[in-house]
């Protein structure tokens, strides 16, 4: 019983190891991925500000042309920093942030049919944005990033 308690342990410090070594390029591969097209997306509302404008008003947005401004360049300057790994829990938090508004104004209904109808909340085109700033925001960029080479170079411990 020794033995196979013994493998059971090293088998596992291995999938830890394992698992620990892929985490850096996971999340770089996330950073990549998911904010070159939230990048695009931004961009697309930098280039038709009158139309998200008019469409922003219709979702009862306060000042939509400065909300299509503010969230234009979150969703454009915000992913490149993503992408690049710099300023990542900061910049992911006015992500999840901008999310959540859009969440509450554009994708309502689906918000508010989370457990009736869980498929149309995780359909939406919001929620792989709101996840993977999610998870950039608790986990960090990982060693792939400015931010990890700032921490060395400054000889900040993270």
């Amino acid at each position: 019983m020794n033995s196979i308690t013994q493998t059971c342990q090293r088998a596992y410090a291995i999938l830890i190891s394992v698992a620990d070594l892929l985490r850096s390029p996971v999340l770089l591969a996330i950073r990549l991925y998911f904010f070159w097209q939230l990048f695009q997306t931004g961009q697309a509302k930098l280039t038709n500000i009158a139309k998200v404008s008019e469409y922003f008003g219709t979702l009862g947005i306060p000042l939509p042309t400065l909300n299509v401004w503010i969230v234009g360049s979150i969703e454009t300057f915000g992913s490149l920093l993503l992408i690049i790994g710099l300023a990542t829990r900061p910049v992911a938090l006015l992500v999840l942030i901008v999310m959540t508004v859009a969440f509450l104004t554009g994708d309502r209904a689906a918000l508010l049919q989370v457990f009736s109808d869980p498929d149309k909340f995780i359909k939406s085109d919001t929620f792989p944005f709101f996840v993977m700033a999610l998870v950039l925001f608790l986990a960090g960029p990982g060693w792939i990033s400015v931010d990890k080479l700032l921490s060395r170079f400054f000889g900040n411990k993270e």
